[in-house]
């Protein structure tokens, strides 16, 4: 596993994507962290709320070469054959996009550290909403990886990791549209938007903590099947 994350780690940055995917990530949460200093507060709770969409449109880019590049290149093959379990092929490089990711996350930190500086942010609340950030950006990091294993072109990889953003994104205007009840509770439960909104607003429940690992674990589950399949095929 080891091996193929630090393969995945320099592929990464021997090719411009992690450097694009990092400079906009520092782009526009400067410019939501720029608003929180305009506003002279000394919460952080508006640049986490800000980065959800952004999040949703870059992660794609992140992951739309983790699968589809190898099949490209016919280097999945060797992959395949290598003396590791799929499980651990899957997870390295799952693994090395989740850590570029990281990388973008913990800038959010550093201006929790800068706004220390004029008052004492309330530190209980900016590691929940770095926690909501990261359980966020695992699971969509997993729904990138298994679209990736879907296709060998990187641009439909990314244009469908982009579908599903918009599509999540949209969750919760279309339970606003649902009037029966028991319908409207169960697609408002599938909105990525609703669960990371209360770790911004600084409420840790354990339910969205949960929720964000079982899609991550599953789609993980569901990109070894694809590789499975393919390896038998």
């Amino acid at each position: 596993m080891f091996a193929v994350l630090k393969r995945e780690l320099s592929a990464y940055f021997s090719s411009p994507i992690g450097y694009i995917y990092l400079a906009v990530f520092y782009v526009f949460s400067g410019y939501f962290f720029f608003g929180v200093l305009y506003s002279n507060t000394t919460s952080l709770s508006n640049v986490f709320n800000g980065m959800f969409t952004i999040i949703m449109l870059l992660i794609p880019i992140l992951t739309m070469r983790l699968m589809s590049e190898d099949l490209k290149n016919k280097t999945d093959q060797a992959l395949l054959t290598a003396p590791i379990s799929l499980v651990s092929l899957v997870l390295g490089k799952f693994l090395s996009a989740l850590i570029v990711y990281c990388l973008g996350v913990a800038i959010t930190l550093v201006y929790g550290v800068v706004i220390a500086a004029f008052a004492p942010p309330d530190w209980t609340v900016v590691f929940g909403n770095v926690l909501g950030m990261l359980l966020l950006g695992s699971a969509l990091i997993a729904i990138g990886m298994f679209i990736s294993a879907l296709t060998e072109n990187q641009v439909i990889a990314a244009v469908g990791g982009f579908a599903v953003g918009f599509s999540l994104i949209l969750v919760n205007s279309l339970s606003s549209l649902i009037s029966i009840d028991w319908m409207k509770k169960f697609v408002s439960g599938l909105s990525f938007m609703e669960r990371y909104d209360e770790f911004t607003n600084g409420i840790l429940d354990i339910s969205n903590i949960f929720f964000f690992i079982s899609v991550c674990a599953v789609f993980v589950f569901f990109t070894v099947r694809v590789i499975e399949k393919r390896r038998w095929a």
